[in-house]
């Protein structure tokens, strides 16, 4: 009888139990919220979705290209920061002082290095001030003029004031004002949130190594109290990366992402209890938010190239893009 050799029965059990590589991968989001049919016109959703698609096209050329998820992540966001499209950079609201107050977070899931800002208001692209803490500073978080000191150091562009400036956002905040006047005057309690569409921004990527980076960016919700913070620069809050798990970006009501530590428990439930990227992502969003009071949303992306877009609003602008798939989608009754 014929016997193969240990050492090859070793190798070719090996090769037939090795699973493929996972799709280089990358998904974005541009915000969750009220976002039902008619809201906006064909001409605007046209927009919407021809500004997701190219930020896709920039992470995805990174990957493609071989480079690194992180690059990725920063190549996706800084499109969505420079349209005016969308709550972060150029598009951000105004706060209770008529100011446009930046928050962001990158996170590679490689080394467990992150970096994030809050609270910056000439920083062109808080995204890149966050990889720049994460790469060229022993911290994790720097805020205002301290977060933007270094931002000189860095070389990185500041702008005055007047550049995040936009007509639509202006006119938010001013119907806020009366808003919040009028029931200040009916002695009602003041709404957290005045514009019921979240803009922020993030993205996922997974690279042909494996490795998994996350990032969001965001100029918070209207109307905010100065100093005001939201989850989206908080590592395990609206931001996370971890190859052992998953990469998450959030978008919503930022004070219960903090609270209830939605992305890292995302990861965790996958992690410690095997659950898919779409089941943890459905039991944090829709069981654990929902359940306190909180809405937005989430993308979420394994080392396996398993991915969700959840979330428990009307909408979210989304999109996904792998070898086999490209999607881009607004209202929830989309694919």
């Amino acid at each position: 009888m014929f016997k193969i050799p240990a050492a090859i029965l070793v190798l070719s059990i090996s090769a037939a139990s090795a699973a493929p590589p996972a799709p280089i991968t990358i998904v974005i989001h541009g915000g969750a919220g009220a976002l039902e049919r008619g809201r906006y016109s064909p001409e605007q959703e046209a927009a919407f979705k021809s500004k997701l698609a190219e930020a896709l096209k920039s992470g995805y050329a990174v990957l493609e290209s071989g480079g690194e998820a992180v690059d990725a992540v920063e190549a996706a966001i800084l499109l969505m920061e420079d349209s005016p499209l969308f709550n972060a950079g150029k598009g951000a609201v105004f706060d209770a002082a008529g100011v446009n107050e930046l928050d962001a977070a990158i996170m590679d899931g490689k080394n467990g290095q992150a970096g994030a800002i809050a609270g910056v208001t000439h920083v062109k692209n808080p995204i890149k001030l966050a990889r720049a803490v994460m790469d060229h500073s022993r911290h994790v978080m720097m805020i205002g003029r301290g977060a933007e000191k270094f931002a000189k150091e860095q070389d990185i562009e500041l702008v005055k004031r007047s550049y995040f400036f936009t007509e639509g956002r202006w006119q938010a905040y001013k119907k806020a004002k009366k808003k919040e006047k009028a029931e200040k005057k009916n002695d009602a309690s003041s709404s957290l949130n005045f514009d019921s569409k979240y803009g922020t921004v993030g993205a996922v990527a997974l690279d042909k190594n494996g490795n998994i980076a996350a990032g969001t960016s965001t100029g918070g919700l209207t109307l905010k109290r100065y100093g005001r913070v939201g989850d989206s620069p908080i590592v395990g809050a609206g931001t996370y990366a971890s190859n052992r798990s998953c990469g998450v970006s959030a978008t919503g009501t930022g004070e219960y992402f903090i609270r209830f530590t939605i992305a890292r428990d995302i990861c965790a439930e996958i992690e410690f209890n095997g659950k898919t990227a779409e089941t943890a992502a459905n039991k944090l969003i829709h069981d654990t938010l929902e359940n306190a009071g909180g809405d937005g949303g989430v993308i979420v992306l394994t080392p396996s190239g398993d991915y969700a877009l959840d979330f428990n609003t009307a909408g979210m602008f989304r999109g996904v893009k792998n070898g086999a798939i490209e999607k881009i989608a607004i209202y929830g009754d989309e694919e």
